[in-house]
């Protein structure tokens, strides 16, 4: 049926339960799932089609949790997750025109600056603030770029999307990370959209795994609700930290 032996698809199934919790709070589930992956004995092709499998499930029950909840509006983030989506696939089209070692020596000093501007930045709260940009122009530059890099790559794509709603839209980090979810749970389609002809995805293993980041991201979503900054904020410090500490282990190990 699986894949992979029982035992580790159990294991498997438990990362991406984790995976769900956290990357429904402040993203960085990928940092999980990934590597549970890859050591499962996965390709890279075919870790790359059955996370994004997978983490569509997690960031869509998130995306749904938080739409319930009333702290989304989906009619009115659908044209900018229309975006995400189709600049994802994009981004996966072209992956092969982007060599991964550069990426890996830029994504952990830029994770390293999110981790330290979400840590040292006063009065981070769920109450929103001034918008630096209108909703139209962070809809057509900073959310395609981000989603992109999604498409082709992906760790940190949650912080990233974070930082742009609280630094560039104005939104409180609650908000923030509602809408993320949105975004996130677009570009994952999108860009499996594109993996899923490779023929490289873990069907029996990634849709468990699906299933296991449903209930992980319903948990995580729920307990950010009720807590919000105070749990938003260290989770996304901790997590973009860890980000950069493995891209870094992964270059220099």
């Amino acid at each position: 049926m699986f894949e992979v032996i029982p035992h580790i698809a159990i294991l498997l199934i438990l990362a991406a339960f984790i995976a769900g919790f956290v990357d429904s709070i402040a993203g960085g589930g990928g940092l999980i799932a990934v590597p549970a992956l890859l050591l499962a004995g996965a390709d890279p092709i075919e870790t790359l089609a059955t996370n994004k499998l997978q983490g569509s499930f997690g960031s869509g029950t998130a995306m749904i949790t938080y739409a319930r909840a009333g702290h989304i509006d989906l009619r009115a983030q659908a044209a900018m997750a229309a975006i995400s989506a189709v600049a994802a696939a994009g981004g996966a089209m072209v992956a092969h025109l982007m060599p991964a070692e550069v990426l890996r020596v830029i994504m952990p000093v830029v994770l390293i600056a999110v981790a330290i501007y979400f840590a040292v930045k006063p009065g981070l709260t769920d109450k929103d603030s001034r918008a630096r940009v209108s909703n139209a122009a962070f809809s057509v530059t900073f959310v395609p770029l981000i989603a992109a890099y999604d498409g082709f790559f992906g760790p940190g794509t949650g912080s990233f999307f974070m930082l742009g709603f609280v630094l560039l839209a104005g939104y409180g980090l609650l908000r923030a990370t509602a809408h993320t979810k949105t975004l996130n749970f677009a570009s994952n389609i999108g860009s499996f959209a594109v993996f899923v002809w490779s023929g490289s995805v873990w069907w029996a293993v990634g849709l468990c795994m699906g299933l296991a980041q449903m209930a992980g991201a319903h948990l995580g979503a729920r307990l950010a609700m009720r807590i919000g900054a105070g749990l938003i904020k260290p989770l996304l410090v901790v997590t973009s930290t860890a980000m950069a500490a493995r891209l870094l282990w992964q270059i220099w190990g």
